[in-house]
């Protein structure tokens, strides 16, 4: 059996897991998510205790069997605790602003960048001086998060060379030398 789709998930208290026609619902004090299992993969609910199985050791029934354990698993964590990013923009001039869900960025173009944010994604932008400014993230569905984040990111890849541009907080950039002299 897969190592992920074999360990069992357990539910915290709070949040409701309700298991219909091949549809995963998960409810809890952040919001509400959803999940359609295919592949003929099942989920056994007993005891406030949730284990995934496959119909067969067919190569896609792995596959299915570990990603929809972790999907699941993810979902659980999210309505009870939530999942947060951070990004950090590293530039002369880069800066941050938000207006409710519009997120204003400086990245160094001739104009502002303006993006909206999908509603179940909380912004919240800190400046402060003599720091990099920084962009929290924070929602209920990773998968979201992490396309918002992506997304961010792609506006300006930090470079090689000065290391400019959006990154996490705390990710290492594989830093380039220079042309000698």
């Amino acid at each position: 059996m897969s190592r992920i789709g074999k360990s069992i998930i357990n539910i915290p208290t709070g949040t409701t897991v309700e298991y219909n026609n091949n549809l995963v619902t998960v409810k809890g004090k952040n919001g509400e998510l959803k999940q359609q299992l295919t592949g003929g993969i099942t989920l056994n609910i007993e005891n406030s205790q949730i284990t995934i199985e496959r119909p067969s050791d067919n190569k896609e029934h792995k596959a299915l069997h570990g990603l929809y354990r972790a999907l699941v698993n993810n979902m659980i964590i999210g309505v009870s605790e939530g999942f947060t990013k951070k990004l950090e923009l590293v530039g002369v001039g880069y800066r941050a602003s938000n207006q409710g869900q519009k997120l204003e960025l400086a990245l160094g173009f001739s104009h502002l960048v303006v993006l909206e944010v999908p509603k179940e994604v909380k912004v919240e932008t800190l400046t402060e001086k003599g720091k990099n400014p920084i962009i929290t993230l924070s929602s209920h569905d990773k998968y979201l998060l992490g396309m918002v984040c992506a997304k961010i990111r792609s506006l300006r890849k930090p470079e090689p060379y000065k290391g400019k541009g959006v990154r996490f907080v705390g990710e290492q950039i594989r830093r380039k030398a220079g042309k000698s002299a």
